[in-house]
């Protein structure tokens, strides 16, 4: 958490008055942020500002230090919670072999599974240009392959020497 993000505390509350919330949970009312000083410290805790947007602020008794380690643990625990989603990429050719695009089937299946997004490219080389048709008919049985498992996101289109296509899970 960085200065700008920490809410003010004690005596770096700025407003006049605040509305105050004591350590058990209890609305209190509209105080002096003097006043909401003075009970924390009775109590021997702290006065955090918990909502500065709001008219007047809103303001709780408690312990800093524990507040701080509470929300360092909930923005640990979302950060954890997040799935990174990668593009993984299968490179082919047109004159793949039948158990050859079986087993990069498999493969793609396996990262769709994980939630990761696929790029399938299709590279051509030198006179294989002249028949894009089989580099689209290899990409046909691909997408007939993976119709069930997954949604096309981007259809089959060429770029330059090859052909691409991007799946996603479903």
């Amino acid at each position: 958490m960085s200065k700008a993000d920490e809410p003010r505390v004690n005596g770096q509350i700025t407003s006049a008055s605040i509305r105050l919330v004591d350590q058990n949970g209890n609305m209190v009312g509209v105080v002096t942020a003097a006043e909401g000083v003075k009970m924390a410290e009775q109590a021997g805790l702290d006065l955090v500002e918990i909502a500065p947007t709001a008219e007047p602020p809103v303001c709780k008794i408690l312990d800093y230090g524990k507040y701080r380690y509470e929300i360092q643990k909930k923005a640990h625990e979302a950060r954890k919670k997040q799935k990174v989603i990668q593009i993984k990429e299968i490179k082919l050719r047109p004159t793949i072999g039948e158990h050859d695009l079986g087993i990069k089937m498999r493969n793609v299946l396996g990262f769709l599974e994980e939630g990761d997004k696929v790029r399938i490219t299709l590279r051509f080389r030198g006179r294989e240009m002249d028949h894009q048709e089989l580099g689209y008919q290899v990409l046909d049985r691909v997408q007939e392959t993976l119709k069930d498992h997954c949604k096309i996101e981007s259809p089959p289109r060429t770029e330059g020497k090859q052909i691409a296509m991007t799946v996603g899970p479903k």
